[in-house]
């Protein structure tokens, strides 16, 4: 430990992070705080995952089973008939929650309440911001995710560009804060981890040593970032394929060393995805057999309404996109000296996602948040480089002037969604 904090250096660049990000963290409490007096009630989804996950952690049925979709599970609270709640057979059908995410992500949303289950029955006042910590949780280190990355490929300018975005978005404040949505900020997290993961360990495969025992730490955060990622929305599994490719890409020369740490880091998710089931091997096995690991529609493409998606959730995820990611698509496309892996990269996962999100089938917006973090980290990238033209003054005055009318905005917003 004195090692790892003697290598950290704290400095301007880290405190200007950490108060972007206190001030999303405050962000999503003041719409924790307007949920709160503007109650759901019994029949949210909020309640569904966390009656749920609550039942496993103390009496080992595993969540989205037909025995724990039986009225009147641990918490209290009747499930069979509410809204978003499939009845005992469930199981059964299209739509059972076991086919589209594992154990993990009701065990996630009850993970607060799992000590003192006496809190969530009782009905505390607090309930809603206990249930909510771990997706304020998962949001503030996404950012700090993004910012890390963003710095360590373009400087200090691409991680505030990259942080500004972020810490603004009304998809990703929306996304912690549980509004509107199905939790997935858990998941985006993985997602995120395991690509950047896989092409930090790629990059380390050029030096002369054994890189599977080397790589260990890495490779145990790859395993459990896609194990985060499939565990909140089983068609998160491409993002495993994705990262092999990536992999590949960044060290093409040694691909069975590529192969024997993507093998190893697949082994430890399925390792953490098991676990989530307590180690039951039946509905294990009958989960993996019925999961949806990916269901696309070709033909959904051919509709305007697919493209209209697209745009809507390029504008949730930062209205400062609908200007400033043309201009990084044009410089992108014009300008040889954007065209590197480091710009490439994202453009494409991002690309791909928005893909997904339009022509795919299955409950939630995992794959728009994922597309906009990845654009998050396309964009200042390419205006980093755009920095250091003769023009560069310019450029950061009016990219500047977007981002600070982006957060005013959407301050603005949060103040009148207030009561």
């Amino acid at each position: 430990m004195r090692r790892f904090f003697q290598s950290i250096v704290i400095g301007k660049p880290q405190f200007v992070a950490a108060g972007l990000l206190l001030v999303y963290l405050l962000q999503c409490l003041w719409l924790v705080r307007v949920q709160s007096l503007q109650d759901a009630g019994p029949d949210s989804d909020l309640v569904f995952r966390v009656s749920l996950g609550l039942q496993q952690w103390k009496s080992g049925v595993v969540a989205g089973t037909p025995q724990s979709l039986r009225p009147e599970p641990t918490s209290g609270l009747p499930l069979a008939g509410r809204s978003g709640a499939p009845g005992a057979d469930a199981y059964e059908q299209t739509l059972s929650p076991l086919y589209y995410r594992s154990p993990l992500y009701y065990l996630i949303a009850a993970a607060p309440f799992a000590m003192h289950p006496a809190t969530w029955a009782g009905g505390s006042p607090w309930w809603r911001v206990l249930a909510l910590l771990p997706y304020l949780f998962f949001g503030v280190m996404l950012g700090g995710s993004l910012w890390y990355v963003t710095r360590r490929l373009y400087g200090n300018a691409g991680g505030y560009i990259a942080l500004m975005l972020y810490c603004f978005s009304p998809a990703m404040i929306g996304a912690a804060a549980g509004a509107g949505n199905l939790a997935e900020i858990g998941g985006v997290w993985g997602a995120f981890g395991a690509i950047w993961t896989a092409i930090a360990v790629a990059h380390t495969l050029y030096a002369p040593r054994e890189v599977v025992l080397w790589n260990w730490r890495r490779i145990l955060l790859l395993g459990l970032s896609l194990a985060l990622a499939i565990g909140n929305q089983f068609s998160m599994a491409c993002m495993a394929g994705v990262a092999l490719l990536m992999m590949m890409w960044v060290a093409p020369v040694r691909k069975r060393a590529v192969l024997a740490i993507w093998v190893a880091s697949i082994g430890i998710a399925i390792t953490l995805l098991f676990a989530s089931y307590f180690f039951h091997g039946r509905p294990f096995w009958q989960g993996m057999k019925r999961a949806r690991w990916f269901e696309f529609d070709p033909h959904s493409l051919g509709a305007s309404i697919a493209y209209t998606h697209v745009l809507q959730a390029i504008s949730l995820a930062s209205p400062a996109l609908i200007v400033a990611l043309p201009v990084a698509l044009i410089a992108y496309s014009c300008w040889k000296r954007a065209r590197y892996f480091g710009n490439t990269a994202p453009l494409l996962i991002a690309a791909m996602s928005l893909l997904l999100a339009a022509g795919a089938h299955f409950p939630g917006q995992g794959f728009e948040l994922v597309a906009g973090v990845f654009l998050f980290v396309f964009v200042p990238g390419v205006f980093a480089d755009l920095f250091e033209t003769r023009r560069g003054l310019l450029v950061m005055a009016a990219l500047g002037g977007v981002l600070i009318a982006t957060a005013v905005w959407n301050l603005r917003a949060l103040a009148q969604a207030g009561p």
